[in-house]
């Protein structure tokens, strides 16, 4: 059994399971009411004040566990049932106040919201807009802002409090980057999953004589350990996938291309995580049209496969909540057909029974180092700048001025310059999540090794150039 790092992660695990035995056995009609009592079997509430409300939580788990709410555009919903546990987000006077005579608070206040009675620092709630001007002012650092975990942790700011007081996303601003979904303490915001659109395309694939193929984002090396990446290969074919391929192929074939666009442009935003792109798209449209025209590599080996095979349905699987998102987008040509993460990948093994420990290893090496390097931060600059040197464009041509974004405030930073014309930037790798993908918001183990376990998988494939092993695939561009 594994050990989930939370007991959240945990129950997201059971609900998916459950889920997906049910959806096997085509018995999600009849069987899913019982669900919520077989998680919570009571009678002591283990999570929550009384068992009744852990079943509505579960209830709202199996509603986002197929699916969510189809009216809905948003990739992550908030489960009210779930969201009433975490105070009010507001800046309060603390016992440090020591009632100085400088009022430095009171006097940076813009809405004169703070008031000094009987030699301590009150604050008006009525009139506090929360911007924080008196934490920055108070000398004691007597006054805090307290903010609830959701809106801390999302830095396009889509999260605010809705008059009912629970958390309320708003679908214009959120880039479905799904950090609100770790960040949340109670579980209360969950992304919509499409693990029960896999199991029926499975299950249909021989019926409708049609092959599912997993493509595997590199970032998945070391979230199953102590299974080993072959081990899930076979795993995934015990499934019912008809073959299994590395993302990490699509990111050579997005270097190669990325690399000649930007010589021919001049300028560039990467196009490889989608809520990079999202967040550039509303928040600086003006630098839209400098997000690169080259597909991201989820969409690329997708569109390879389905060149190969027109039979083919390619099931993405990553850690990346955007990418449920973005395989939906018109733009993606229906290169990808669904796409799950790597938490939702572990329940389907369980609902199956499959121990992927005990497994022999199938092959998986089809990528170049620097495609297998995407997914953590610094990895696309690098497959550019590799990009340019295997296609011998020289300093003199071209020089590359690249810089590495991770999180949405770096990304943040970087735009606003390049949109005042400061600096010589000249191509911007945005990563939505801190530390790039390997700190995604779907991954199973969280920690500062997954960098160094995806590292060591790209040096396995070091030997090997990008137009290497694009020629290796048999991709004629790659020999022009």
């Amino acid at each position: 059994m594994r050990e989930f790092e939370t007991s959240v992660q945990e129950l997201k695990d059971q609900v998916l399971k459950a889920v997906a035995e049910l959806a096997w056995e085509d018995r999600l009609a009849t069987g899913v009411l019982d669900v919520p009592e077989q998680i919570v079997p009571g009678p002591e509430a283990k999570m929550r004040c009384c068992i009744y409300k852990e079943r509505a939580v579960v209830s709202n788990r199996i509603k986002m566990a197929i699916g969510g709410d189809s009216s809905n555009p948003a990739m992550v919903e908030v489960m009210e049932v779930a969201c009433d546990e975490c105070p009010v987000t507001q800046i309060e006077v603390g016992p440090a106040c020591r009632g100085c005579i400088a009022t430095r608070c009171m006097h940076s206040c813009p809405k004169d919201a703070i008031t000094i009675i009987n030699h301590k620092a009150v604050i008006d709630h009525s009139k506090c807009i929360t911007c924080g001007k008196c934490v920055s002012a108070c000398p004691y650092g007597a006054i805090e802002k307290h903010q609830r975990p959701c809106e801390r942790g999302c830095a396009p700011g889509a999260i605010t409090m809705g008059e009912d007081k629970k958390a309320a996303i708003d679908v214009n601003k959120c880039i479905a980057c799904g950090s609100c979904v770790y960040q949340c303490p109670f579980g209360a915001i969950m992304d919509k999953s499409y693990i029960v659109d896999v199991i029926q395309m499975l299950r249909g694939a021989a019926r409708w004589d049609f092959r599912v193929y997993a493509v595997l984002a590199p970032s998945i090396a070391g979230q199953f350990a102590p299974a080993k990446l072959g081990q899930v290969v076979t795993g995934l074919k015990m499934l019912g996938f008809y073959d299994v391929a590395e993302v990490a192929l699509g990111a050579d074939m997005t270097a190669k291309a990325e690399s000649e666009e930007l010589v021919e442009k001049g300028k560039l935003l990467s196009s490889c995580c989608p809520a990079f792109v999202d967040y550039v798209e509303k928040n600086f449209p003006d630098l839209a049209p400098l997000i690169s025209h080259t597909p991201s590599p989820m969409v690329m080996i997708g569109k390879r496969i389905k060149e190969k095979d027109p039979r083919a349905r390619v099931v993405f699987v990553g850690p990346c909540v955007a990418k449920k998102r973005e395989f939906q987008l018109g733009k993606t040509m229906g290169t990808i057909d669904c796409a799950i993460t790597f938490e939702e990948l572990y329940p389907l093994f369980e609902s199956k029974g499959i121990d992927i420990e005990s497994l022999e290893e199938t092959p998986l090496d089809e990528a170049s180092g620097f495609g297998r390097s995407f997914a953590h931060s610094g990895g696309v600059a690098a497959a550019v700048a590799e990009g340019l040197k295997e296609h011998e464009v020289t300093e003199e041509q071209f020089k590359l001025n690249a810089v590495s974004c991770s999180g949405i405030a770096a990304c943040k930073a970087e735009l606003m310059k390049m949109a005042k014309g400061i600096g010589d930037v000249n191509f911007i790798e945005g990563m939505a999540c801190e530390g790039g993908c390997v700190q995604g918001a779907g991954i199973l183990i969280r920690s500062p090794r997954n960098q160094v376990d995806v590292q060591k998988h790209a040096k396995e494939a070091q030997d090997r150039t990008i137009l290497g092993a694009l020629e290796a695939d048999g991709l004629e561009a790659a020999k022009q």
